[in-house]
């Protein structure tokens, strides 16, 4: 798939079949997206896929209250991602100390590349994937286990899309683009 083709052909997908994601492409989506920048080749992000039944009911019903279609989504799609980054790493120097103003928020632009290079990757294999922001973090940490030196920033539900969705219309050039 060429890369336009793939930028532009991506959709986020809130329908799923029942089909289960594969293991050897799951791992080749992670492995594309460990291409994705980071801070000074940090690579921060991490990934905890969760397939099990229970695990991901238990996360749609309990997790989700302040969002339920959240919830409902989850609910269709046969594996969970929850993406996690390192804490303390990504803008920081060696010493601790912070290599720009922006201190330690430059660990969401970095997971933000990753989990869109993992969207593109799992659209070139065939996957279809939506990026949830709306959960209950600390209930999914302490479900998922996560360790005290990671954040969690997000889950992605990943599968075979049930749906085809057109694009969405999209602001115009020169409403994003200005020179100087």
């Amino acid at each position: 798939m060429e890369a336009l083709d793939c930028i532009y052909g991506r959709r986020s997908i809130r329908n799923f079949t029942d089909e289960p994601v594969d293991h050897e492409t799951l791992d080749k989506i992670v492995e594309a997206a460990s291409y994705a920048p980071s801070w000074k080749h940090t690579q921060i992000v991490r990934y905890i896929a969760v397939e099990d039944a229970a695990l991901r009911s238990r996360i749609a019903n309990d997790c989700t209250s302040t969002f339920v279609y959240n919830g409902d989504t989850m609910k269709k799609a046969p594996m969970l991602i929850a993406v996690t980054a390192l804490k303390g790493r990504s803008g920081y120097e060696r010493d601790g100390s912070f290599t720009t103003g922006r201190k330690d928020t430059w660990m969401m632009f970095d997971a933000g590349c990753a989990v869109q290079t993992f969207c593109l990757a799992a659209h070139a294999y065939g996957l279809s994937t939506v990026i949830m922001g709306i959960f209950d973090d600390d209930k999914i940490t302490e479900l998922l286990e996560i360790p005290e030196d990671r954040e969690l920033i997000n889950m992605i539900c990943i599968g075979h899309a049930d749906e085809a969705p057109a694009a969405p219309k999209r602001k115009a050039v020169t409403d994003l683009l200005q020179y100087k």
